[in-house]
């Protein structure tokens, strides 16, 4: 007859804190992982924007003037060529930014793949919580099998 291996529940019991513990250690190695990875695109999209911005200045002043210049040169009235240019520019830099936010945005920093990875261990701890024999199927067969915590101190 086979016999079979019946661990004690104190045993049992600590490798549920270790295997816990050994969790939740992985999960915060893989948010730390997963945020520096978010905080390193976030940041790149700042620096874009601020290198953007410091070349948008001068250069804008500079193509601005001469776009305008260049309609008064061609017939336009110079307000209607500043109006036409200046709706120009404001698009553009408004299109920029736009970019340079969604690289920022505190919504495309939250750890998805942690989050993700959490709840498919809490739902994983569940489905074994309910799969794992009662106390009483435990001494059941604890004393079927004569193994055991109990049967082994009886010993």
């Amino acid at each position: 007859m086979a016999s079979m291996n019946v661990r004690p529940i104190p045993e049992i019991f600590t490798d549920l804190v270790a295997q816990v513990t050994a969790l939740v250690r992985k999960e915060a190695q893989l948010a730390r992982a997963e945020i520096s990875e978010k905080a390193s695109r976030a940041f790149a999209g700042m620096a874009l924007m601020l290198v953007g911005a410091v070349l948008l200045i001068p250069a804008l002043t500079i193509l601005l003037q001469a776009a305008m210049a260049g309609l008064v040169e061609n017939g336009m009235e110079a307000s209607m060529a500043s109006a036409i240019v200046g709706g120009s520019a404001l698009i553009l830099g408004i299109v920029l930014a736009l970019i340079g936010w969604s690289r920022v945005n505190p919504a495309s920093l939250v750890p998805d793949k942690t989050i993700d990875q959490l709840q498919r261990d809490a739902s994983m701890a569940r489905n074994a919580a309910s799969a794992t024999p009662s106390h009483d199927t435990t001494r059941r067969m604890e004393r079927e099998t004569g193994h055991g915590y109990h049967a082994d101190r009886a010993a």
